[in-house]
Formats: C-alpha cells, sequence, structure tokens
C-alpha cells in the first residue's frame, strides 16, 4: 500500500514479521570518539542515574560516544583524563586524522562476520551519532564545519558487507543532537532538551539528512535517537520511508520537543533542573530511571539498560552495550563487559516478553572489534547455533516466566505451535516440576539440540520432567513441551 504522510496512514503499518522473528540484533557505535575511546569507570547509565541524579549522570557519563560533550563538563573524569593525556588546548577535531586512517582500513566484512556469528539477523549501524560527525558522503554541508564526513562511505560499505552475511542493514541517526550545530553541552537535566536544535534550519538539514540516508541506503530499520527538532512533518517523513522501505522499522524516539523557546525560558527550565537535583533522593524509585517518551507513531519502543517484567503488548527492542558503554571504551575492566552467559540469559528474558535484543559494540581507533566485545557475541552464536530454532520466529506465550519446584528460573514463549520452556540454570535435582503448567497437558519433552530423552509425568497438578543423567553445561537450557501445553487455570 502507498503512505500518504497523514498519520491515520502511516498508522497503519503493520509490524514486519522479518523483524518480529529477528530476535537479535548488533548495534555498531563508531566516530570520531572512537579514537580517544574512553570513560570512567562507573555503573551502567541506570545505576548511575538512580545514585547520582542527572547531573551525576551527565558529569560521570560511562558512554565514551559522549566524550566530545563529556570533556567539556569542567572538572570531569574525562576532562581530567583529555588534558592528561592529550593536553588541554587539543581540540576534538583533531582526532579525525586518526579515525579516518583506521577506518579506510577496516575490515567491515570482518565486523559483519562477527555479527553472523552472533546468531543476529540485523545491524544497527550510527550514521551520525551527537557529535555531528557523518559516516557517508552526505551532499548537506552542515553550517559550522561543512562537510563534516569521514573519508570512506563507511555507510555504504557496511551496508554491503553486512547484506552479503544475509542479516538486514539499520541505520541510527542521532535527530535530537548535533553538538557542532548549536554548540551544546549538557550538564543540567533540563539542558536534555534545551541541546535539541529547535531552529527550522535544523529541522530542514536533519529531514534532508535522513531523506538522503532513506534515498542511498534503503534501510530495513530507521532508528533515530533522542527526539526529532519540533515545527516539521514527521508523518510525511515516515510515509517516505515506508513508501521507499515497505518492510522498514521505526523505533521510538521521535519525541518533538516545544517550538517556542527563548532565553528567559531556556534560563527558567535549567533553574528547574537544578532544583530537581537537588530534590533527586526524594524523587519516587520509580522515576529514577532514563526513559525515551514515545513519539506520536513508532513501530517498537526502546528502553536502555532496562527490561520489563512481564510480556508487552507492544513490539519492543532492549538496546544495551557489551560493557556500560556503546562505543569503544578502553578503560572498561572485564569485569565491566557481560559474559557470553549473561548475554544468553539476556537474550531468552527479552524474548520471553515480546522483545529483541539489540547490542551494541564498538569499532576501535583501529576499526576492530576488540577482543573483549567478541568474546561475548561469540558464546551467544554459539548458544544460538543449537538453540536458534527455537528463538528466532518465536512469540509470547501465556505467561512469560515461572520457576521450577527447585526454584530455578524459567522463560516460557511459543514458537510453531509448541511451548518452549528455558531454565536459566539446572535445578539442584534431576526431577523437578514446572510451576503453572498443567501436568495433563504436556506429552512430550525434548532438551532443543540434543537426543537425550526427557521423563515427563505430572506431580501436584504440574508438569514433573526429569532430565538426563549427564546433561552438557549450557548457559540456558531450552525444554519443547510439545504443542498442547497450557498453563494451569
Amino acid at each position: 500500500m502507498r503512505y500518504d504522510g497523514t498519520w491515520e496512514s502511516v498508522s497503519t503499518h503493520p509490524l514486519p514479521d522479518w523483524y518480529d522473528d529477528a530476535k537479535l540484533g548488533v548495534f555498531l557505535h563508531w566516530g570520531i570518539y572512537s579514537v580517544p575511546g574512553w570513560a570512567p569507570q562507573v555503573p551502567d547509565v541506570q545505576q548511575l542515574l538512580h545514585d547520582q541524579g542527572p547531573m551525576g549522570m551527565l558529569r560521570n557519563n560511562p558512554y565514551a560516544e559522549w566524550y566530545l560533550n563529556t570533556m567539556r563538563i569542567e572538572g570531569s573524569p574525562t576532562q581530567v583524563h583529555h588534558e592528561q593525556t592529550y593536553g588541554k588546548d587539543y581540540p576534538y577535531d583533531d582526532f579525525i586524522p586518526a579515525f579516518n586512517s583506521g577506518a579506510n582500513a577496516a575490515d567491515l566484512d570482518a565486523i559483519a562476520d562477527l555479527c553472523k556469528s552472533a546468531g543476529a539477523r540485523y545491524v544497527v549501524l550510527t550514521t551520525k551519532h551527537h557529535e555531528g560527525f557523518r559516516l557517508w558522503p552526505s551532499a548537506i554541508p552542515n553550517p559550522n564545519k561543512g562537510a563534516y564526513n569521514a573519508e570512506r562511505d563507511i555507510v555504504g560499505d557496511m551496508t554491503e558487507a553486512v547484506r552479503s552475511h544475509g542479516l538486514r542493514m539499520g541505520l541510527y541517526y542521532s535527530g535530537g543532537y548535533d553538538w557542532p550545530f548549536n554548540d551544546a553541552v549538557l550538564r543540567n537535566p533540563a539542558d536534555a532538551m534545551i541541546a535539541v536544535p529547535a531552529t527550522p534550519e535544523y529541522l530542514e538539514y536533519a529531514t534532508a539528512q535522513v531523506r538522503e540516508l532513506i534515498d542511498r541506503y534503503a534501510p530495513s530499520v530507521l532508528w533515530n535517537d533522542v527526539a526529532w527538532p519540533p515545527g516539521g512533518n514527521l508523518a510525511d517523513l515516515f510515509a517516505y520511508y515506508y513508501n521507499h522501505v515497505p518492510e522498514g522499522v521505526i523505533n521510538d524516539r521521535w519525541i518533538e520537543p516545544t517550538a517556542s523557546r527563548n532565553v528567559v525560558s531556556d534560563t527558567l527550565a535549567r533553574a528547574a533542573g537544578s532544583v530537581v537535583q537537588m530534590l533527586w533522593k526524594h524523587i519516587p524509585e520509580e522515576d529514577k530511571h532514563l526513559t525515551f517518551p514515545g513519539a506520536h507513531w513508532y513501530d517498537f519502543n526502546t528502553p536502555e539498560y532496562a527490561s520489563f517484567d512481564d510480556v508487552q503488548v507492544k513490539k519492543w527492542e532492549s538496546t544495551r552495550g557489551v560493557g556500560h558503554s556503546f562505543g569503544a571504551n578502553r578503560n572498561e575492566r572485564p569485569e565491566d563487559i557481560v559474559t557470553g552467559t549473561e548475554l544468553v540469559r539476556m537474550l531468552v528474558d527479552v524474548v520471553s516478553k515480546n522483545g529483541n535484543l539489540l547490542i551494541g559494540i564498538g569499532p576501535d581507533e583501529h576499526g576492530r572489534i576488540i577482543e573483549q566485545q567478541q568474546a561475548p557475541l561469540r558464546g551467544l552464536g554459539a548458544w544460538m547455533s543449537s538453540n536458534g530454532s527455537a528463538v528466532y520466529g518465536s512469540r509470547p506465550w501465556t505467561m512469560a516466566d515461572t520457576t521450577t519446584t527447585e526454584g530455578t528460573q524459567v522463560r516460557l514463549w511459543q514458537n510453531g505451535g509448541e511451548v518452549y520452556a528455558v531454565l536459566l540454570d539446572l535445578p539442584g535435582a534431576r526431577s523437578f516440576a514446572l510451576r503453572g503448567i498443567d501436568g495433563r497437558s504436556v506429552d512430550s519433552a525434548h532438551i532443543v539440540g540434543s537426543r537425550a530423552k526427557v521423563g515427563i509425568g505430572e506431580r501436584d497438578g504440574m508438569v514433573e520432567i526429569t532430565l538426563p543423567e549427564r546433561v552438557p553445561v549450557e548457559a540456558a537450557y531450552v525444554l519443547r513441551l510439545g504443542p498442547g501445553a497450557r498453563a494451569i487455570g
């Protein structure tokens, strides 16, 4: 069908099966920030925000891709590191030659192969992060920077490499922030919206660039970040995208701040932000989270370093890095990086609740993914090679989780008419029951990827499972319960 640029038309766009089936994507953060590749050692951003409030989070930001902003906050760990390592007057743009040198020699096929081997079905690449530097040869000059682009058409070459491995290609664009455009520095909670350029010039600039990305690369995912400049016609932009890429999907971070801002209102907003920081310890716990309010229309929402307790009606995508940063951070320790086992269990939890997992990695200054970031993806890929048939194409079941009678955590979903129960660890006994699953409804059970026999029975109305005497060590154990399994009650 054709979309006509109205919200009524755009909102009829169905979620494509490929995206719902995919379950796993890889998020590639690559930019000038990859050269210094540094952020302080702190908890993940959600924990940091909870403990220190918005100003503490911005000052101690664990995201290496925010280097340009954080290095300009007086006394921040990143500013101290920058001055000690490169000198007080070393400008950010002096990293560009090193970036181009590394990117020009980078083996993009190796990166695409890593994504494929992890079991991912799609990749999302940052085409322009908040620093404003673009990874494609845009014909649209930055008013303050001119041709502020990488020498290599990284977007085009990465798209070709990813698609040659049979994966879908998605493109990220920072529509909310372009720090060189308005010389924004985020220090205060109110800066989150004040820093979004609210001029017609920026709206025209951002819209033209997104259309250029659609025309040149036809991305399967159009992933905007933070917000979108006010005053435009997003429905028209979405219609343009859907008409060019009918099976494309759009994320939720297209919220438009008010267009009527002035110096006085910005000053008052910052004062209010300071009050929020002072009263942070009194704010209810449920409000101390980094959230992105959904726009008027989107195909899926994107909680960051977060998860849900229950099955979500609306499709969602859990997004996070393998560490506490999306971009490469040379300051991360091994304990800051998720293990392969943790990554498998994370995916299983997300899938059970109607989500996809978009796991972030970042090329370093040489355009390579360091081994510390590769390891968990390879661990996940090894598990997916045996269990992916149960994961891809699955849909939520009646309930997302339960426990065994031994207390082991279990995640549940359905696929191809059959119910799957995924043990996040082995119970303490060979025989156990699955709480909440009717024992009379299960006539067979199998461990996916194994020929070993699994015994079934009934215990107190629940299905009882007896595992083989020997079970290989796995990050999670997938039990196929058959088509008739149903919840008690």
